[in-house]
């Protein structure tokens, strides 16, 4: 759906290297238990207003209601960030 509402790119990561750190980390930021693994993510969009309209679908557009999660929502974070810098090989 995400996809639908002007998505230009996502990428879903499991965990593979997360290591403790000395002030936080990971697996801290998230309340990782045993058995756990964390999960990074992000979306890529064309700008700002595609964004914000998704965001805004979230109350209005019922299939998001609908949607099944395979993994507890409350211990989820999310923000916006700008880019600074980006480079392609």
């Amino acid at each position: 759906m995400f996809k639908e509402y002007g998505a230009l790119q996502i990428m879903e990561t499991w965990g593979d290297q997360i290591p403790e750190g000395k002030h936080t980390d990971f697996n801290r930021a998230v309340a990782l238990k045993d058995g756990e693994s964390v999960c990074f993510s992000w979306m890529i969009w064309p700008d700002k207003e595609t964004h914000d309209k998704c965001g805004a679908s979230m109350q209005t557009d019922p299939r998001w209601q609908e949607m099944d999660i395979p993994f507890d929502g409350k211990r989820m974070m999310w923000g916006g960030f700008i880019p600074i810098f980006e480079d392609t090989a």
